[in-house]
């Protein structure tokens, strides 16, 4: 387009405002009182945030695919680093591109004072590990085993997550190492409530001040279904191919003043939040999805609800704040489909189910 003589022109720049390194952002005098606005904010809220379990589970499932090596670090009196006249949490900032390392990549998922270390080369993981010793007294425990309760074995198709560990330690404390197991955590005569092996803990724990025998028979059974499934875990597989599926399923017998179309769309709601969040996670993470990720419902009304904008009698008592699911799908970042309750798998944490199908899901 050629600019008429009498018009004015004006030249733009584009500036990210977020610095590329360490460097730019120390540089910068606004970047720079940024900084340390936020790290007062810190300091004076007092609180801050750890890494969350599905950040854990989803990064150490891209590592496994990309064939990273995965170590494990632990600040020794990590709370005496520093002079502070009070108590402080702090979390890690966030990252910054080195230009001198290229494409290499490194996280580093932190814990209060446990650190997942992994590294796109051994080079500069190692050159990490040194940098972290320079600077604080670490123990080196060396690859990944156990982690803020979890533990993890290395084997030939990836990784296995589970908390063996965890659960042989709540039996021996209750003196029922062993006890003979349980095919499920519920009674199916029982008048507790639901059957899914959460709830049926919550219930057990609402009598703790005046217990009776059906309260302690329940929470035997609870720690026989335990025993049972010790050896239960999360198997990681390496996949050429990133990608991120949904079950959402609601209780809503659980509590009958609640309409089933009501409670099944806010589990469409919730579900499709946390997605929202892992997709970003993943972009950060340099692994952007690239297709919408699948989110299966055995409700029919709700899965019509998620892809239908028309306002109707039926559902005008839903709260506005779940309407974003539309958006989501209308975005074309989630697609809710229809999927029978044979083959729902979150009926594992709604429904007491038979010890059968609790073998398939699981």
């Amino acid at each position: 387009m050629v600019k008429p003589i009498d018009r004015l022109s004006l030249n733009t720049f584009l500036i990210s405002p977020i610095p590329k390194n360490p460097f730019d952002a120390l540089n910068g005098p606004h970047r720079r009182n940024e900084m340390y606005d936020e790290y007062n904010a810190l300091v004076k809220n007092g609180t801050s945030l750890v890494v969350k379990p599905s950040t854990i589970r989803t990064v150490l499932s891209l590592f496994v695919s990309r064939k990273w090596l995965i170590h494990q670090l632990d600040v020794k009196n990590a709370f005496l680093n520093g002079d502070f006249s009070e108590t402080v949490y702090m979390h890690q900032p966030p990252g910054f591109v080195d230009d001198r390392q290229g494409s290499q990549m490194t996280y580093l998922l932190i814990y209060v004072d446990a650190i997942i270390l992994t590294a796109s080369s051994p080079a500069l993981l190692q050159q990490i590990i040194d940098s972290l010793h320079n600077e604080f007294d670490m123990a080196d425990i060396g690859a990944l085993n156990y982690f803020v309760g979890i533990s993890a074995d290395h084997n030939l198709i990836g990784l296995f997550l589970s908390q063996r560990k965890y659960a042989l330690q709540l039996l021996e404390h209750a003196h029922m190492v062993h006890c003979n197991p349980s095919r499920t955590p519920d009674d199916t005569e029982s008048k507790l409530g639901p059957k899914d092996l959460s709830y049926v803990v919550q219930q057990v724990c609402l009598y703790m001040h005046d217990p009776r025998e059906p309260h302690f028979a329940s929470l035997k059974r609870i720690l026989r279904y335990v025993r049972g499934t010790v050896d239960f875990g999360l198997q990681l597989y390496a996949s050429a191919t990133t990608s991120l599926v949904g079950y959402t399923d609601a209780d809503w017998t659980g509590c009958p003043s609640t309409r089933s179309g009501k409670a099944e769309y806010r589990g469409v709601a919730n579900v499709v939040a946390e997605i929202a969040w892992l997709r970003n996670l993943l972009r950060g993470l340099h692994s952007p999805l690239s297709t919408a990720t699948l989110v299966y419902c055995d409700n029919v009304s709700a899965v019509y609800m998620s892809a239908n904008h028309v306002q109707h009698q039926r559902i005008k008592h839903i709260e506005i704040d779940i309407y974003f699911v539309r958006d989501m799908v209308f975005a074309g970042q989630v697609r809710v489909f229809h999927v029978p309750s044979r083959f729902q798998y979150a009926d594992i944490f709604t429904k007491g189910l038979l010890s059968v199908l609790l073998k398939t899901f699981c």
